[in-house]
């Protein structure tokens, strides 16, 4: 199975910094996972990696896709499996980066049809595997679904997990449920899975300084371009964190300080609906409890070579 480093966490935490060290110092690609950041022509407010960071090492699936064209999780998925083969195939690491947990979901579990899991199972299945540790839940995935076990790796925390939510929610295996491809147990891929989760209260305040660096650097012309196109609001582009607001102020709805106002408290929402779905939606390998610094090397590096000698590029 090939190697994958997926990088996570809210906005601001300092998760692209985090993979473009990676990609730097372990030959790797960084393949972008922000819905927003897809897209030409939001690259100051969807704060995407400018050009320093992506001269660190090759950063794919930034700014691909027109602000007219809807993307979603699928279609993401196809767009980022296609730009990991790639990189594997350039002898490269992917190294899967952003704040978008449906998208990092959609390419660790696959997207299925399966049945809804209850918050009561999740949960009881992530502490368990916090505090058993995967290879005690994957003896009890071999009993119930040796099947779909064979196929895993017995330190694949996330899909072990998913395997038992859905023996236990349904009382039917997961290999009994998928007769498609599209998942990612039928993926050759191995996932090493980080998460970045500074504290909030800091975090919210970064948000509020960056949203406030990015008026300073030319947002305004960059949402007045994208206003000009005259595109359905309904599209996920125009919902972009600040754009309704500062669109808003273009039109002499509001005025600026409001539309600032707007923008950061929208942004501080949706920082705290991403500590809580990462909370709850992906687990994690390792975990970082502050903000990305290069001090913090010491400990990621060591597990991502170690993670690599067993499953090389």
């Amino acid at each position: 199975m090939k190697p994958v480093i997926v990088i996570g966490g809210p906005t601001a935490s300092g998760k692209s910094a985090l993979a473009a060290a990676v990609g730097e110092r372990l030959g790797g690609a960084v393949v972008n996972a922000d819905s927003m950041q897809v897209y030409r022509g939001l690259e100051i407010i969807s704060a995407a990696p400018g050009i320093r960071e992506r001269a660190r090492c090759p950063h794919r699936l930034y700014g691909v896709l027109d602000p007219a064209e809807a993307c979603s999780a699928g279609k993401w998925r196809s767009l980022a499996v296609a730009e990991i083969d790639q990189a594997h195939a350039e002898g490269l690491l992917p190294v899967v980066a952003g704040g978008t947990g449906l998208y990092l979901r959609s390419l660790i579990a696959g997207i299925d049809k399966m049945p809804p899991v209850l918050a009561e199972i999740r949960e009881t299945i992530r502490s368990r595997m916090a505090v058993d540790g995967p290879e005690v839940l994957y003896q009890e995935l071999v009993r119930s679904d040796p099947d779909t076990a064979a196929r895993l790796e017995p330190a694949d925390r996330q899909r072990i997990a998913r395997a038992l939510e859905i023996y236990e929610a349904t009382g039917r295996r997961l290999s009994d449920w998928q007769t498609g491809a599209e998942h990612s147990d039928d993926n050759p891929y191995v996932f090493l899975t980080m998460l970045v989760l500074p504290e909030r209260q800091a975090l919210y305040r970064d948000c509020d300084s960056r949203f406030l660096a990015m008026m300073e650097n030319g947002v305004m012309d960059e949402v007045k371009t994208l206003a000009e196109c005259a595109l359905d609001p309904q599209l996920p582009a125009m919902k972009a964190l600040g754009i309704p607001h500062l669109i808003a102020h273009l039109r002499g709805e509001i005025p600026l300080e409001d539309a600032i106002d707007a923008a950061q408290q929208a942004t501080r929402r949706y920082v705290k609906r991403q500590f809580t779905w990462f909370k709850h939606q992906i687990i994690a390998d390792i975990s970082l409890y502050e903000k990305y610094s290069e001090k913090m090397n010491e400990k990621i590096f060591p597990e991502i070579r170690k993670f690599l000698l067993t499953n090389p590029v």
